[in-house]
C-alpha cells in the first residue's frame, strides 16, 4: 500500500474533475472537524469517500498526516483492489484503512462515506458486554447498531466479508474492543452519524461513572423513538442542514482544508 509519491507540479484542482474536487474539499473538511471535536488518535484511523460516478474508487487520508493537516489536495485516490490511482504526497495508505473501507465501499453501494475512530468513549463502550445502552434520545437513534468481534487490527483481507456481514444495512457498527464505524449517503450525513454515536458513547461512560441506579425507558418507547430517526421517517436528511455552518466554523479557524 505504500506506493511511491506522485510528485505533481500543477495544482491538484486542475488535475481532477469538478465533482471529485468537491468531494475532496468536503472530505478534508470532515477530517478537520474530527480533529476539532477531539475524535482523533494522532495519525491513526481513517475516513473515506467514494469518487462520484464510480463504484470502485475512493479517497482516503495519507498515512502519516494528522487530521488537522489534511487538505483537499493531499487525499489519496485508490481503488477496491488497493491500487494507488493518484497521490500528490510522500505518504502511503494505512493497510487497516484499506481493508475496512474497501470492504464497505465494495458491498454498500448506497454508502458514499465511511468513518472509523478509536476514541476513548467509543473504545470503552466497545469493551462493555451490554453494548450501547438507550440512556437518552441520542443513544436511541442507534438502537439497531451492529457489533463485530475483534479479530486483530483489521489487516487481513478475509475479514472484509465478516465486517460487511456485521454492518448489514445499518448506519453504525461497534467494533468490539476496537472502536466505532459509521457510514452515510454523503460526507455531511456520515459526519453527523459519527458525531452523534460518539456523543452516545460519551454519555454512557459518564452515566456509568456516576455509580448510581440507572433508569432506562420502556423498550416500546425506545423502538418508537428509533423508528422516528429512520431515514424513511425523518423530517430531514441528517447532517445536511448543519454542514454549511460547520464549514463556516472551519473557515474561521483555518480555511487551508480547501486547498
Amino acid at each position: 500500500m505504500n506506493a511511491p509519491a506522485v510528485h505533481i507540479h500543477k495544482p491538484v484542482r486542475e488535475l481532477v474533475g469538478e465533482k471529485e474536487w468537491g468531494v475532496r474539499v468536503n472530505l478534508a473538511a470532515c477530517y478537520r472537524l474530527m480533529a476539532e471535536y477531539g475524535m482523533v488518535e494522532m495519525i491513526a484511523n481513517h475516513i473515506s469517500a467514494r469518487i462520484p460516478g464510480t463504484t470502485n474508487e475512493f479517497l482516503i487520508n495519507p498515512y502519516g498526516m494528522l487530521y488537522e493537516e489534511v487538505t483537499a489536495s493531499s487525499l489519496i485516490k485508490i481503488d477496491l483492489d488497493g491500487n494507488v490511482l493518484f497521490n500528490a504526497t510522500d505518504y502511503g495508505v494505512n493497510q487497516a484503512g484499506y481493508v475496512i473501507h474497501s470492504a464497505v465501499h465494495s458491498a454498500r453501494h448506497d454508502v458514499d462515506c465511511v468513518i472509523h475512530t478509536h476514541t476513548l468513549a467509543g473504545m470503552s463502550v466497545s469493551a462493555q458486554k451490554q453494548g450501547l445502552l438507550p440512556l437518552a434520545q441520542t443513544a436511541m437513534r442507534f438502537s439497531d447498531v451492529g457489533y463485530h468481534d475483534y479479530e486483530g487490527p483489521a489487516l487481513r483481507l478475509d475479514e472484509r466479508a465478516r465486517l460487511v456481514q456485521s454492518l448489514g444495512n445499518r448506519e453504525a457498527l461497534i467494533l468490539r474492543n476496537h472502536g466505532l464505524l459509521t457510514v452515510g449517503d454523503s460526507i455531511p450525513e456520515c459526519f453527523n452519524n459519527h458525531y452523534r454515536l460518539e456523543r452516545a458513547c460519551q454519555l454512557q461512560v459518564m452515566t456509568l461513572s456516576c455509580n448510581t441506579e440507572i433508569q432506562l425507558p420502556p423498550d416500546e418507547v425506545v423502538q418508537s423513538t428509533y423508528a422516528g430517526f429512520e431515514k424513511s421517517n425523518a423530517l430531514r436528511r441528517r447532517g445536511l442542514l448543519e454542514w454549511p455552518s460547520l464549514l463556516r466554523k472551519l473557515d474561521r479557524i483555518d480555511p487551508s482544508y480547501a486547498s
